[in-house]
């Protein structure tokens, strides 16, 4: 009975979060932003079998896996064997790890998508402003070269502060999600380490907007 009990929570969970999955993958769609995450897996392939870049497509693997629980529960009651215990226990497991990054994920949606609009915003301005500059390059081929060198360089940087950009917004996220659930001891520990993560988020925007103001003085001398 206890287990039945517990299958009906999961069930229940499952149907609230495909309800916010399908309404986040319809908001999703009409923003520019979601480019960044088109044709990706959101999770981890040892996480999920699925690989999609909507939520609702990972909510379904969770359910088909529910309900493969609920059967292998159903012949043990039956036949009042436990030759299945082991594989539910894991399964159980599986579909509880997949039903809280599933959570944390549509939690920090907004803010992965915010994050992403950002990105694709300063990634046009800053293109417009290098085909503008690659116009006027004209000087010597070793001054060319030696700018091409350096904004390479900076293509790298600029690169690798954007991951960096992407992976501190994620963690804010993640810590947001927890602290809107945790006791209030750790809610003002999370609320001191977001605060942190804001601050390190806006010296790496403040990096890469120099960064690019860097590459663009660059190809304006070429």
């Amino acid at each position: 009975m206890q287990k039945k009990s517990s299958l009906t929570k999961i069930k229940n969970v499952l149907t609230q979060i495909a309800d916010d999955a399908m309404r986040i993958d319809q908001a999703n769609a009409k923003l520019k932003a979601h480019k960044t995450f088109a044709d990706r897996a959101l999770f981890a392939e040892t996480l999920f079998t699925t690989y999609s870049d909507k939520f609702i497509h990972y909510v379904e693997e969770t359910q088909r896996k529910t309900n493969e629980l609920a059967r292998l529960i159903k012949y043990s009651t039956l036949t009042d064997h436990n030759i299945n215990n082991e594989l539910a226990k894991a399964l159980l497991e599986q579909i509880e790890q997949q039903i809280a990054s599933l959570t944390i994920a549509l939690s920090a949606n907004k803010t992965l998508h915010n994050d992403g609009q950002y990105r694709l915003d300063k990634r046009k301005q800053f293109f417009q402003a290098k085909s503008q500059a690659q116009k006027l390059a004209q000087k010597a081929k070793k001054a060319v070269q030696a700018i091409t060198q350096s904004s390479q360089n900076n293509y790298q940087k600029l690169a690798e502060h954007h991951e960096f950009e992407r992976r501190l917004a994620t963690m804010i996220a993640e810590r947001e999600f927890e602290r809107a659930k945790c006791k209030e001891k750790r809610s003002q520990q999370l609320t001191l380490e977001i605060l942190k993560l804001h601050q390190r988020l806006g010296r790496c925007r403040q990096a890469i907007s120099q960064i690019e103001r860097d590459i663009e003085r660059a190809e304006k001398r070429s």
